[in-house]
């Protein structure tokens, strides 16, 4: 079983150096947007629409493998056609996506702390300089990955990369993350890793990634990383 967010883990010289965050489910409630124009695609094209818990589980990997994992059935002429109706679904959606509640102030305290804080997505790098520009939060973080730049989750090519720039031990980092995508990154990269249950995959799911905490909130996201980032 995880660690839960209240439990101590390692020395208090264990600190970390870096917090990674995934984008959609785990900073902003995007789960539903994603699924939605996932399933309406499939239907626009008259393909078979996949069950929503099929086209959930693709959050956070790069959009040419969700496309196929949760459409196998979809033939290599039709996928420009399903990018280009998966892009204006979810686009009619983008402007009323929200931040779960505490992400805004968690992550201005964190950087106020001095924390470095990167971000490795599954969206593309247009989707997540728009996404940054929305929120006004590219100020925040001191690097980006996006699926389109390299290889997508589970590789462990984000964050080997942040980490060479950054020059960062991935001992010292965690990744943040709501899916499994996110935790077997993380630990094809010796890295750590917290899951949020408020995402877009199962909590059974996400323990049998053996990340080191599992926290179903902010709040509890906030009080197991405080005392573990590395001082200013």
């Amino acid at each position: 079983m995880s660690r839960t967010a209240a439990e101590p883990t390692g020395p208090r010289g264990d600190r970390l150096a870096l917090v990674v965050f995934d984008w959609d489910g785990t900073l902003v409630d995007s789960t539903s947007a994603i699924t939605d124009a996932i399933c309406l695609s499939a239907a626009d094209l008259g393909l078979p629409v996949p069950t929503r818990e099929r086209a959930r589980h693709v959050i956070g990997l790069g959009l040419l493998e969700a496309i196929h994992y949760a459409v196998p059935q979809i033939q290599r002429a039709q996928m420009p056609a399903f990018i280009e109706r998966y892009r204006h679904h979810f686009l009619k959606r983008d402007e009323y996506l929200m931040p779960f509640d505490g992400v805004p102030a968690l992550l201005a305290e964190l950087a106020g702390l001095g924390v470095p804080l990167a971000v490795a997505t599954g969206k593309s790098r247009a989707g997540l300089d728009r996404a940054l520009v929305q929120t006004g939060w590219g100020r925040l973080f001191v690097t980006t990955r996006c699926a389109d730049e390299g290889a997508p989750k589970p590789d462990p090519w984000m964050l080997h990369d942040i980490c060479e720039e950054l020059d960062v031990d991935p001992a010292r980092l965690v990744m943040i993350g709501d899916t499994t995508h996110d935790l077997r990154m993380a630990t094809a990269a010796g890295a750590r890793s917290v899951a949020v249950t408020y995402g877009a995959h199962p909590v059974a799911e996400l323990e049998a990634c053996a990340p080191e905490a599992i926290v179903r909130s902010v709040g509890e996201l906030r009080d197991w990383l405080l005392p573990r980032v590395a001082p200013a």
